[in-house]
């Protein structure tokens, strides 16, 4: 175990089932029992996770072996909410932070193992493969197949006839009353939001979910999140436990 700082808060690094894991703390006399996991590019785009460090949360990340999101890595992140509460007595639910292929791996761990997810803030959240990676919906290039192919063993043919989505799975997120926060931009020529989150809007608000959605005019797949997190930071902390 190593420790550092980040931002003046106190960081463990440490391994987690072979896998590079972080822990931010934060300040004692403002410490809770909640937490935020960020799914992928950990350190990428702070400002939120930042201001609910400084309100008290702690900060929790375990490397992928894939940012396309393997069962595996999931099935990890379930094992390491449980070692956060056993260990540091942290709850046993968390909030994901899921940015772009993040928002993807953080979607589909509420979708497999909801009993440790309390609420979603995805961020350009890749929702649909036929999109991104595959650009079959003509709005964005296909540049990141080859990496997806590489990484998950599936091609354009396999795409084609997938089933787990993570828009074939919203119902699952229904089901379990997750309630989602999520950022994006109208002009995002990566993860472009009418064939992705606004899948998800779209449904949620038909069947009744709980989710508030925040366009940012004129924005492309960057920057993630919001110059005053703000709406972000309140809907999370109504949904805390």
């Amino acid at each position: 175990m190593r420790e550092s700082t980040w931002h003046d808060f106190r960081r463990i690094d440490f391994e987690f089932e072979g896998m590079d894991a972080i822990l931010v703390f934060p300040d004692e006399a403002n410490n809770e029992k909640n937490w935020l996991l960020k799914t992928e590019y950990f350190g990428a785009f702070q400002g939120f996770e930042l201001e609910m460090v400084k309100r008290g949360w702690h900060l929790a990340y375990v490397k992928n072996i894939t940012r396309w999101c393997k069962d595996e890595d999931l099935d990890r992140k379930a094992r390491f909410a449980e070692f956060l509460s056993r260990e540091y007595g942290l709850y046993p639910k968390c909030v994901p932070v899921g940015m772009s292929c993040g928002g993807l791996i953080g979607f589909k761990l509420a979708a497999r193992h909801p009993a440790c997810v309390s609420a979603l803030y995805l961020d350009a959240p890749v929702m649909n493969f036929l999109s991104c990676p595959a650009g079959l919906g003509g709005k964005c290039g296909n540049e990141m197949l080859p990496e997806f192919t590489a990484a998950m063993g599936m091609g354009l043919s396999e795409l084609i006839c997938y089933r787990e989505h993570p828009i074939d799975q919203m119902h699952l997120l229904l089901e379990n009353k997750i309630p989602i926060v999520m950022v994006y931009g109208d002009s995002d020529r990566t993860v472009p939001y009418v064939e992705n989150g606004a899948l998800l809007e779209k449904y949620y608000r038909e069947n009744g979910g709980e989710l508030l959605a925040i366009g940012k005019a004129g924005c492309d797949h960057h920057p993630h999140g919001l110059e005053d997190p703000t709406p972000i930071i309140e809907f999370v902390e109504a949904h805390r436990l």
